[in-house]
């Protein structure tokens, strides 16, 4: 085997599967035999049988990998892993695997990319953070940060101490989810104040909203909130959040295309204006709903649930009230699915346009 690419991150949810999956489908125009392994993953999913982190097998369904998947994701933290590692250890075993793994998903591959997760210290606890696992696995390190000039900076700085603490080379970094109206300006003034430090940047990628947009099923997946429509709209995006606290003439002024209502299962006046204006959409202005919510488990009058499910509007329930549902749905991280076809090309497209690659092969070459 030829490379391997360690990408790391100043913190989570930073772009690092973004980036990733970005990378994985650029390299491969150049390399024919590129691998992917996630050595430690935080958020795992049952697959073929095996406890997998879901960047896996999404990077396993996306990319086509012909590997093992319980090698592309060794270790899978599972609820009560870091108790009983501080009681018992392990230590030994846990590197075997992650080594044994790498040396079967890198058999033959010219390049291997290898996700960390979350910053550099992730992992420490059962000592194997993010520097260790790079340094285990003779990884150069890119580094992806995300935001403005001043705290990815800092939060540069502080991340590289500890790969430098475990003898690790971070060869660069690409700074992810600037805002388009700062574009310019951000990428001007931190490549001058990584440069004064020796930091070279491999690309500023612009933040894409599309990739942030979550759809019903994602809502699904992420909250406790459940559904009790027939399933009907699950991949409807949610391009707008509607609290349904105010008068229904004046929700009208903020109905816009994919708009999800969240709204108190009791307030019917709110549910029969959205439902009219969801069957009279005008062709003008395309307005559609993608979904309602219902708080404070509250559930309306059959006969009017009927109806919503004729209109093949998704219903979701949720037990919590209106403020609380609006909350964590707004915060809810979104990660790329296997199914998000579109995602995953502009994901693609974005480290194809704005990630210099070549420099990125000649940092590999020459260090």
């Amino acid at each position: 085997m030829k490379d391997r690419i360690f990408i790391a991150a100043t913190r989570q949810n930073d772009g690092k599967t973004t980036i990733s999956l970005g990378l994985i489908n650029v390299l491969r125009k150049k390399f024919k035999r590129v691998g992917f392994i996630k050595p430690v993953g935080q958020r795992y999913v049952v697959e073929h049988g095996y406890k997998a982190d879901e960047d896996s097998v999404l990077i396993e369904k996306v990319c086509g990998m012909k590997a093992c998947l319980k090698d592309m994701s060794p270790i899978a933290i599972e609820k009560g892993f870091t108790e009983n590692y501080i009681k018992k250890g392990g230590h030994e075993a846990l590197v075997d695997n992650i080594v044994n793994s790498f040396e079967r998903i890198s058999k033959r591959k010219e390049l291997v990319i290898i996700e960390g997760t979350g910053h550099a210290g992730v992992g420490s606890v059962f000592d194997l953070s993010n520097a260790r696992v790079a340094k285990l696995l003779n990884a150069k390190v890119i580094l992806v940060t995300a935001g403005g000039i001043g705290r990815p900076i800092d939060e540069i700085v502080l991340n590289m101490a500890l790969f430098e603490k475990e003898k690790v080379d971070v060869i660069g970094v690409i700074v992810n989810k600037v805002l388009p109206s700062k574009y310019e300006k951000i990428k001007q003034v931190i490549r001058l104040g990584l440069k004064k430090r020796n930091i070279d940047v491999f690309g500023v990628l612009p933040y894409t909203k599309s990739l942030s947009i979550p759809t019903i099923q994602n809502i699904l997946e992420e909250t406790g909130i459940e559904l009790i429509s027939k399933k009907v709209g699950l991949r409807n995006k949610v391009q707008n959040i509607l609290i349904g606290a105010m008068q229904p003439r004046d929700a009208l002024d903020y109905i816009v295309d994919g708009s999800l209502l969240i709204t108190p299962g009791d307030r019917e006046d709110m549910l029969m204006t959205i439902l009219s204006v969801h069957l009279v959409k005008k062709p003008k202005n395309n307005i559609s709903v993608s979904g309602i919510i219902l708080t404070g488990g509250i559930v309306p009058n059959q006969k009017i649930m009927t109806l919503i499910e004729n209109a093949n509007i998704p219903v979701l329930l949720s037990k919590k009230h209106t403020y609380a549902t609006a909350a964590e749905v707004h915060d809810l991280s979104i990660k790329i699915r296997p199914e998000d076809k579109e995602k995953t090309a502009i994901a693609t497209e974005l480290v194809e346009k704005y990630v210099n690659i070549e420099a990125i092969l000649a940092k590999l070459n020459t260090q």
